[in-house]
């Protein structure tokens, strides 16, 4: 796309959302028209329209003799595929799923179908309609052994995994795509799922792994010189950098491929852009800059209802307003805690209108009033030990969460009990744990300020394995160095509150090894019963 003057662009785009409605009404008129008299002339109108919309690359003709279900096949599978770019989700499924019957089990371009169905139920949030779907699409292709169309249903499967939150699951697809799409030519294919690739290690926390999938991506979707995409893989390596703590370079990235999701109409990646470079301006300490992009995603992601997305962008204004203004910070927390439990409620009825409507059809099998009374009965037997069990749940689950507490409290203790003091009362074994357990929170309050803390770096500097540390640790004060290095950020967390009154939360949560204050509050919050406010004042 040719590079406009910005006050040409404005006027452009504002023509373009006009010309993008005619198109879409130019093609869904020639599909209505087939739909009333599918013929081969009805049909060849249709492709000519998705040809003009250059939907398609080559022009489709069908000769007068052809037979009524092969033009419905065709054009039923293309008005699927045009109605998903369009996001008219449900229509896609409607006319997808009279395609699929159009298709015999021996045509290989059924797995053409059967991942686009895939595609829609992630999109309709159907994941076990849509893992379904994959899977079928995956063992056709399977079965014709081309390396290239096995990649990319392999790459569809390995989505829908991902929009389940089954990353690791996702993660052993993927592998096998890429491996399908190394022994063919096809550079585009290969972007596509080294991009996912990218997507996949991000949500693993992998993002040493993230970074180079997305930059491998980007080189060939440059020589390919597709912009569109090639944005897409940008905002993949942004997410990398994130993970990477390299902030100023993921807002750097962020701010370079903003205005072209906005220039190409994709608004939902440019709400979730202007989120990340939101965070990554919050991480170099800029709350007041990070403000309006929260604002602006929070806008777009309310319109287009997508609550999970519109609930971070919340979370962003709340930790940006935290230190500047903290009225409006206490708004943001509260509109936050409203959007979590407005998805809940949304995730739950889901859950139950499918229950429903399964045990509805169970019901019409039914035609015996008493089988169906008997078959009532044992639904709310059912329930009744569902509830019963959730209560125990419930109930083991705080009591283990209590004797943490006492443990994580008893752990602070030791540790503000082990400061340099006279040895002469202690005997050799003492005095060796003494020492050690001194040297790991030594270890530990010098890796909070620099963010490195983690076991694996702890043992390191103690010069010993993983393994030998935690049972090292474990000899000495009975605990895990997971509860132990915790103990010691709580410990730390105390002591700031009370002899720097004036710090903000925010820093506190830093020096304490925390990268977000919410997630401090909470752990906080857990440990002590009040949140680091209350703690302060009292």
């Amino acid at each position: 796309m040719k590079l406009i003057n910005l006050r040409i662009a404005v006027v452009t785009l504002l023509m373009a959302g006009t010309s993008m409605i005619a198109k879409a009404q130019h093609v869904e008129n020639a599909l209505a028209k087939f739909d009333k008299t599918p013929t081969a002339a009805t049909a060849n109108a249709f492709f000519d329209a998705l040809l003009k919309e250059e939907f398609i690359d080559e022009g489709i003709k069908f000769p007068a003799s052809s037979s009524t279900d092969s033009l419905c096949q065709q054009v039923w599978y293309w008005a699927a595929e045009w109605l998903y770019d369009q996001q008219q989700f449900k229509e896609a499924e409607k006319y997808a799923l009279q395609a699929l019957p159009k298709y015999s089990d021996s045509n290989p371009e059924k797995a053409d179908c059967l991942n686009m169905l895939g595609c829609i139920y992630v999109r309709l949030s159907d994941i076990k309609q849509a893992a379904n779907y994959a899977k079928q699409s995956v063992e056709i292709e399977m079965k014709s052994g081309d390396h290239d169309r096995i990649s990319s249903s392999l790459n569809t499967l390995a989505g829908i995994y991902m929009a389940g939150y089954q990353a690791k699951e996702a993660e052993g697809i993927i592998l096998q795509a890429l491996d399908h799409a190394n022994k063919v030519d096809n550079p585009g294919r290969k972007a596509i799922i080294l991009g996912m690739a990218s997507e996949i290690y991000h949500t693993l926390g992998n993002d040493s792994k993230a970074l180079p999938y997305a930059e491998q991506a980007i080189e060939i979707e440059k020589q390919l010189d597709r912009k569109p995409k090639l944005t897409i893989r940008l905002s993949q390596k942004g997410s990398a950098l994130l993970g990477l703590h390299r902030y100023k370079e993921a807002e750097e990235l962020y701010r370079q491929i903003i205005p072209d999701f906005k220039e190409m109409g994709d608004y939902h990646s440019y709400a979730i852009a202007l989120n990340r470079l939101g965070m990554s301006l919050l991480c170099q300490k800029r709350p007041a800059e990070a403000i309006p992009y929260y604002k602006e995603a929070a806008d777009l992601f309310s319109k287009m209802g997508d609550l999970y997305n519109e609930i971070h962008a919340h979370r962003g204004l709340y930790e940006s307003y935290w230190t500047i203004n903290p009225d409006s910070a206490k708004i943001e927390l509260d509109y936050f805690d409203l959007l979590k439990d407005s998805l809940y409620t949304h995730s739950t009825a889901e859950a139950l209108s499918r229950y429903n409507a399964e045990f509805g059809n169970d019901q019409l099998i039914h035609e015996n009033a008493e089988v169906r009374s008997a078959h009532q009965r044992t639904i709310i037997i059912a329930i009744v030990i569902i509830i019963a069990i959730v209560l125990v749940s419930w109930f083991i689950i705080r009591r283990i969460r209590l004797r943490e507490h006492k443990r994580i409290a008893d752990l602070m203790h030791e540790v503000e009990r082990l400061k340099p003091q006279s040895q002469t009362e202690m005997s050799a074994e003492d005095n060796a744990d003494r020492l050690f357990l001194m040297r790991v929170i030594e270890n530990v309050n010098e890796g909070l300020a620099d963010r490195q803390w983690s076991v694996e770096v702890i043992a390191q500097k103690m010069n010993m394995s993983v393994q030998t540390f935690r049972r090292r640790l474990m000899a000495a004060a009975g605990e895990s160095p997971k509860a132990f290095i915790s103990a010691i950020q709580m410990e730390k967390a105390g002591k700031f509150l009370t002899d720097y009154p004036d710090m903000p939360i925010v820093d506190v949560a830093f020096k304490c090894g925390f990268d977000e204050a919410s997630s401090f509050t909470h752990t906080f919050k857990r440990i002590y019963g009040i949140t680091p406010s209350q703690y302060r004042e009292k």
